[in-house]
């Protein structure tokens, strides 16, 4: 490609709007054109690194055994009432209306759509198991679409969506694409983890997420510093602790008239902030469906994991108690609640106090001579101790957050922790969509049996911008070989206007495309400085100048992106750079 006639619009100018390394890159190198909020125009330039990409996650499907075939990116509302997702899903889902009223929404996923391309297939058996995969934009309605293309709300995807007649065959599929996905990642050049997650709105019985791993990455990834063991926050398992000490000190009430966090009791008693418990009030359901009020504890230092406290019974859909329900439970305020002494007594409106459930973290089960709140404004208890001062807590679980130099809960080692980007997740889904949506085939045995499914996901675009954040300097993006938009850029200095210098930069550029090197001609006239800064912008990897001085001398100037210094050598050199 001459770039004399190619579309390349750079800027100077750092975008305002942009918050993050690769939105204001991939602004200031033309890739993208902001059109609405979360909404992108994808350049040329953008687009063939957007196509490598894709390039890359299409053959390694393909050799993975997956078949390719391409989904509609509006879906009837019928089918997602089928799982009941049309109104579960939430916001996110844009749903319309066409000429006759009939319900759609632009998908945010297809596991409905296969489903019912499926039903419409699959017979047999025989026909199993196969894996559909799909390229295709997707469409979430974020809240507030920000940092460019990695959280835009219109996406290119690549989904996936396996079927099995037992669970056997489900379980190998998700390994081949387990596998499939580190051969992708690996090629496009990246440095990624994978990590165990937890299923979310999609479902299913196991997952993991393909983070790339970025100092700006939004997730944030506990690995083992002696294993392999890793996984994102909503799951890594917080050990249990070694057993409970003994009962040193008696139970007192404690003034803190203004403290109502367990920072500022600790720092009053001047105690550490792991001997103060935090209770937090929710809202759940009773084996019968009745509301519930539930007291989540954990140890002060630490923070409730939603997830791990949304899979206990009762606790599924639980929400925040509010002050007045609060009130009617344990007659207090926030910041001064407890588990202790609950019941008995009235509230603070009179009522007498209902009963309720204590849930206690590992390490809170574990503690003896601990601080909480004493249900009444201003107060706190010190000395407190299971068995003696309050019951034996209800549920014992793992319901908090891992912190750095935790246990690893494989044994080996402890937790660190790194930021990453995730890129890509797979699920192995069950019989979740199914079951919904009345999907048969015919056994060996001629039974009716309903598939086991997976579900395979890429961020396409997202990859684009997650590299840049992994691949960047100064001077602008770094691109891994796989993904730049060419490997490399011959650029010609020619102030005098030489045919000699013209003819020798246009005979570099066919060789190198014809030794298959996939190469640029800058021979828009710029300036050397402008020339240059442009190159690396965007984030050639090779750059080779041929110029008058050099041709004289027999050599051409050659500058890697990730060197510090250019270069002097011969054309026998130049190939040699490439393997040729």
């Amino acid at each position: 490609m001459r770039l004399s006639q190619f579309h390349l619009h750079t800027s100077k100018e750092t975008p305002a709007e942009a918050e993050i390394i690769s939105h204001k890159l991939m602004l200031k190198a033309g890739m993208i054109r902001k059109l609405a909020a979360g909404l992108y125009t994808w350049s040329p330039l953008g687009l063939r690194v957007l196509r490598k990409v894709e390039r890359a996650v299409r053959e390694e499907m393909d050799a993975s055994g997956a078949v390719e075939l391409l989904m509609p990116t509006i879906q009837p509302q019928g089918l997602w009432e089928e799982t009941g997702r049309w109104e579960k899903f939430g916001g996110q889902l844009l749903k319309i209306k066409d000429r006759k009223e009939a319900g759609y929404c632009y998908g945010p996923t297809a596991e409905e759509v296969i489903t019912d391309f499926a039903r419409q297939e699959l017979s047999s058996y025989k026909q199993l198991p196969v894996n559909f995969y799909n390229i295709q934009t997707k469409f979430r309605d974020e809240i507030r679409p920000r940092f460019g293309v990695m959280r835009a709300r219109e996406f290119l995807m690549k989904d996936a969506y396996s079927f099995h007649v037992d669970d056997e065959s489900l379980a190998a599929e998700y390994q081949n694409m387990y596998d499939t996905y580190g051969r992708i990642f690996t090629r496009l050049g990246l440095k990624f983890r994978a990590v165990a997650a937890d299923t979310g709105a999609i479902g299913g019985s196991a997952s993991h997420e393909f983070q790339v791993l970025a100092d700006s990455g939004e997730d944030a990834i506990f690995f083992s510093t002696g294993s392999d063991y890793a996984a994102n926050v909503e799951l890594a398992e917080a050990v249990a602790p070694g057993p409970r000490a003994a009962a040193a000190e008696a139970l007192r009430k404690v003034d803190t008239p203004t403290q109502k966090t367990c920072e500022d009791v600790a720092a009053l008693m001047g105690i550490d902030l792991q001997r103060t418990v935090k209770s937090v009030a929710v809202m759940g359901v009773d084996a019968d469906g009745n509301a519930r009020f539930v007291l989540a504890l954990v140890r002060g230092d630490h923070v409730v994991n939603e997830i791990k406290l949304s899979k206990l019974a009762g606790l599924a859909e639980y929400r925040l108690a509010t002050e007045a329900e609060i009130d009617a439970h344990l007659g207090s305020e926030p910041g001064f609640l407890g588990p202790v002494l609950v019941g008995g007594a009235k509230s603070a409106t009179g009522n007498p106090k209902q009963a309720i459930g204590i849930v206690a973290d590992r390490s809170v089960a574990a503690m003896a001579d601990f601080v909480v709140g004493a249900n009444e404004a201003g107060y706190h208890l010190a000395g407190v101790n299971w068995g003696r001062d309050l019951a034996e807590p209800d549920v014992v679980a793992d319901i908090r957050n891992v912190v750095e130099g935790d246990p690893s809960p494989d044994g080996r080692g402890t937790l660190a922790i790194a930021r990453g980007i995730e890129v890509g997740h797979v699920f192995a889904l069950g019989r979740k969509y199914s079951e919904a949506m009345k999907l048969t085939v015919l056994d060996a045995n001629g039974k009716a049996v309903m598939p086991a499914m997976g579900c395979y996901g890429i961020g396409v675009s997202r990859i684009v911008a997650a590299a840049i954040e992994q691949n960047f300097d100064a001077n602008g993006i770094v691109w891994p070989e796989a993904m730049a938009p060419w490997q490399a850029v011959v650029c010609v200095i020619n102030p005098k206007n030489d045919a000699a210098v013209t003819a020798a930069a246009d005979a570099l550029y066919r060789e190198l495309n014809a030794a298959g090197v996939e190469t640029a001609l800058d021979d828009r006239g710029l300036r050397p400085g402008a020339m240059f800064a442009d190159i690396e912008l965007i984030g050639i990897p090779h750059r080779i100048v041929v110029s008058e001085r050099g041709l004289a001398a027999g050599t051409f100037e050659y500058r890697h992106r990730r060197a510090s210094e250019a270069e002097n050598i011969d054309h026998a050199g130049v190939f040699a750079r490439f393997g040729k």
